[in-house]
């Protein structure tokens, strides 16, 4: 192959990553600017003299989203292993942007009164099936789409603009933060990054349909395999269980770290709200920047090493770390023990959706990815949110802290036992 050629291959797979990408960012800013502004819209939609309990009804819609993530891991699953991982990741975002839009007109309990909480409800469950379908088939595209020398850089990317759509979301808040009022705020302010993400929806449709088809795909295609089905899926019991179990521990402590620190910093801490938004920004702007770093160390030293560290110091270091915050006043303190979370779990963010990956043949690895994924993080990840203010509701909040180091110890318990992916891949077969 010529210079020229090599450099236009090496271009265009970064093009089409990168427009991957900026679909799951995406995706995500519209699911987060729900966590971001629940703190905001709350008493909009469930009016009540007690913060903590409006909170609570937020958090459990929060929650029942996530019950859509593993019917949208199967759906769309199943639709990208058949039709092509470009058209499905199209769908999903047209279902999110379309979520969005309809959270940011809906009006409040006072307008229309229990009609407000069943829209809201019904249209997460929508949300929650696209971004159950988003994150198997995009981990799928990128791991298919990188080279093998740099699947770990690239699928790095996943989290890079997961993390980079709650950053934006967290970019907004403090903008209208610093140019509405609070009264507005709770008034009407809240709507607008869910209009936003709308808007940005449709540009990144329009980026969605010039990519690239997978060179895997296209082969198990020609080759007429049966593709996308929970037959085929059954014949790898071990590989699903496997991404059950380490899912577990990593999905609780990135939704305690990413969503419900915020929560626990203002609620908790006693943290001013724009101040807590400012933590939140720099340190999750710090941990974006690890995702490829330790992605790219992967590609180095393998995956394993990397879920070792995760598990290890999570288990360990959790329950402390949360001892410490619970009396910190300091927002540096406060960022710099977010900070340390959040490089902990950095061992499981950079590097989980290329492990899941390589478990499965092309002919069932979108579903295999996403289905015991979205099972997961329905069960567990979508209520992180619930359980830590159901438990401080109860007064007893440090039950929390030892919840997530118990996941997390479960977790490494088959890091231990695992295969390093890297030496055992599918994606090489």
């Amino acid at each position: 192959m010529s210079n020229t050629s090599a450099k236009r291959t090496e271009r265009s797979t970064a093009s089409n990553i990168i427009k991957g990408s900026l679909g799951n960012l995406i995706e995500w800013f519209d699911w987060y600017v729900y966590a971001s502004f629940s703190v905001y819209f709350s008493a909009s939609f469930f009016p009540s003299e007690d913060q903590t309990a409006q909170l609570l009804n937020a958090a459990a819609i929060f929650a029942i989203g996530f019950i859509m993530r593993p019917i949208g891991s199967l759906i769309l699953g199943r639709f990208a292993d058949k039709n092509g991982r470009r058209a499905s990741l199209t769908l999903s975002i047209l279902l999110m942007a379309g979520g969005s839009l309809v959270i940011g007109l809906t009006p409040g309990y006072d307008t229309i009164g229990i009609l407000s909480p069943i829209i809201l409800v019904i249209t997460r469950l929508i949300q929650g099936l696209s971004l159950g379908g988003e994150y198997g088939t995009s981990a799928t595209y990128l791991s298919e789409m990188a080279s093998k020398e740099h699947r770990g850089f690239y699928a790095s990317f996943q989290y890079v603009t997961l993390i980079a759509g709650q950053l934006i979301a967290l970019l907004v808040q403090i903008i209208i933060q610093a140019t509405l009022t609070s009264a507005q705020i709770y008034a009407w302010g809240w709507r607008i990054p869910f209009f936003v993400g709308a808007v940005g929806a449709l540009i990144v449709l329009w980026l969605r349909l010039s990519m690239l088809e997978s060179d895997q795909f296209t082969a198990a295609k020609a080759a007429n395999k049966e593709t996308g089905t929970l037959r085929q899926l059954a014949k790898y019991p071990k590989a699903v269980l496997t991404v059950v179990g380490l899912t577990l521990g990593g999905t609780i402590s990135f939704y305690t770290y990413t969503t419900y620190l915020q929560k626990f910093m203002i609620n908790s801490m006693g943290l001013a709200p724009n101040v807590v938004s400012q933590v939140n920004f720099w340190a999750l702007f710090i941990f974006m920047l690890l995702q490829p770093v330790a992605g790219h160390l992967s590609d180095k030293i393998g995956r394993k090493a990397l879920l070792l560290w995760f598990g290890i110091s999570g288990t360990l270091l959790t329950v402390p770390l949360f001892t410490v915050l619970q009396h910190v006043k300091s927002p540096w303190i406060a960022f710099l023990l977010m900070l340390g979370g959040l490089v902990i779990v950095t061992g499981y963010t950079s590097i989980n959706a290329i492990v899941k990956a390589e478990m499965f043949p092309t002919e069932i690895r979108a579903l295999g990815v996403g289905l015991p994924y979205g099972l997961t993080v329905a069960i567990f990840g979508g209520t992180v949110e619930y359980i830590a203010l159901w438990l401080k509701n109860a007064h007893h909040e440090n039950f929390f802290f030892w919840y997530v180091s118990g996941a997390i110890l479960i977790s490494l318990l088959v890091y231990t036992r695992m295969a390093d992916t890297k030496k055992t891949s599918y994606l090489d077969k």
